[in-house]
């Protein structure tokens, strides 16, 4: 396995120490453990790791001391505390000195795989070679890839507004990569140096988006016991707070929401008083919200209340001149990323990727590269190695053989997969998908089973 997904675990629990070494080999990556903070930054330093895990009481040396030390070796690996004593204080000072993910005791081993994939996901895109923004028409964000005039414009916008503490909302296709703007405007702001707490809407069941948001007091409900926890507003405070899929809010929690905003005070599931906190929002979604909230299903006042500073994403196809730039991108992410030898798209392949209308954007295109570059032996991506939806042809004919089921199956599972890929594997994950793709969770889980369909 390549280097990139190597983990280092520093726990003084032996029993927590094989939990975690257990769980996250069985995910597929790569893992070395360490019992104390002292022996894993001298193993931190004489090895590659993709990021730590660390718990944060320890004798000696606690996950903070391993935090810092992890930083001062190598800036840009991400790290995971995790603590049954936190506090809202205690989260800050992580975030500030670089945690990437903040977990808090009682937690399951799925929540803690899904941050890992997630902060791992995060850094590859995040990693920036500068030099490549000297040609001076490229944003020299490497995560924001363009030489649209649109997108340029765009940034430039956002630069303007950044150092305002108004709420943003950004809206476009799924795929466009909302997230990467709602961070641009982050890095320019006053609020820079203080968290930028993300939080998926969609992907965190309902009955757990309030106690996630807003925390919860010790008693509050069943399971509660543990001294309480502070919820996403308190840790955001100072700083951002990005509300990703905020179409897909619960009408009781968007309620809540709008009294947050308003009286810039949140209040805890159990607690007696409110907390003060001072936030920047900034929501995305790739729904239809003014047909939403003819539907009664968004509060028109808690969208004015979003849509002070309005931001829409245009689609990927609406601006072919990025299409090679991302592609080139990808291609080199990729090949890093899986250590192999590719130098380019034969012409046969770019002609297909150029005239592909990318539905899924440039999440789709990176999936679709990702693909490519995993089956590819030669030096060059053919168009044999892209996937079926890829090499239609005028008129809707596949240039592949085979039988019609065949070519269905085969778009079919690719489909599913690429779905299943952004929704996660989980139950909630499957449940999403299924409306996504508008079948029944029941039509869902017989085609995984039929097409072999497995998790990546």
């Amino acid at each position: 396995m390549p280097n990139a997904e190597r983990l280092l675990i520093v726990d003084d629990d032996s029993s927590m120490r094989m939990a975690l070494y257990e769980s996250l080999s069985s995910c597929g990556y790569e893992v070395e453990t360490a019992e104390n903070g002292a022996d894993a930054l001298v193993k931190f330093k004489n090895g590659q790791f993709a990021g730590v895990v660390t718990d944060m009481r320890m004798p000696k040396m606690s996950g903070m001391d391993v935090l810092r030390g992890v930083k001062r070796i190598s800036p840009a690996t991400p790290v995971i505390l995790i603590t049954a004593y936190g506090t809202v204080n205690t989260a800050v000072e992580a975030m500030k000195e670089g945690a990437s993910e903040f977990i808090m005791k009682p937690f399951s081993l799925d929540d803690l795989e899904f941050a890992v994939k997630n902060v791992l996901a995060a850094n590859v895109q995040l990693k920036s070679d500068k030099d490549e923004a000297a040609a001076g028409n490229i944003c020299p964000h490497k995560e924001l890839i363009t030489q649209d005039t649109k997108i340029l414009a765009l940034l430039d916008m956002l630069k303007s507004i950044a150092k305002s503490k108004s709420s943003v909302l950004i809206q476009g296709e799924s795929g466009t990569g909302k997230e990467l703007f709602a961070r641009f405007v982050y890095r320019h702001s006053n609020r820079r140096q203080m968290p930028f707490v993300a939080v998926n809407c969609a992907a965190i069941p309902a009955q757990l988006l309030e106690s996630e948001m807003f925390g919860y007091e010790k008693g509050a409900f069943t399971g509660a016991d543990k001294g309480g926890k502070p919820g996403k507003f308190e840790i955001a405070n100072k700083g951002t707070i990005f509300l990703d899929e905020i179409g897909d809010m619960p009408l009781h929690l968007q309620v809540k929401l709008l009294h947050a905003i308003q009286n810039r005070q949140i209040d805890r599931i159990g607690g007696i008083s409110p907390i003060d906190v001072d936030v920047r929002i900034i929501a995305a979604t790739n729904k239809d919200l003014d047909a939403m909230i003819k539907m009664k299903e968004f509060r028109e006042d808690l969208y004015f209340r979003l849509n002070v500073i309005p931001l829409n994403i245009p689609p990927l196809r609406s601006r072919p001149g990025d299409t090679e730039l991302l592609l080139n991108y990808a291609l080199q992410k990729f090949t890093d990323l899986l250590n192999k030898s590719i130098e380019g798209f034969s012409g046969e392949a770019i002609e297909l990727l150029m005239r592909y209308d990318w539905p899924g954007n440039v999440r789709e295109l990176e999936n679709v590269v990702e693909y490519a570059v995993n089956m590819e032996t030669d030096s060059q991506i053919s168009a044999g190695n892209l996937p079926d939806r890829v090499c239609r042809v005028d008129g809707g004919r596949f240039e592949r053989s085979g039988g019609l089921k065949e070519k269905m199956d085969r778009y079919q599972k690719q489909l599913i997969g690429a779905c299943l890929i952004d929704t996660g594997y989980s139950l909630e994950g499957k449940i999403r998908a299924a409306g996504i793709l508008g079948i029944s969770e029941s039509t869902l889980y017989r085609r995984i089973r039929e097409l072999g369909i497995v998790e990546k």
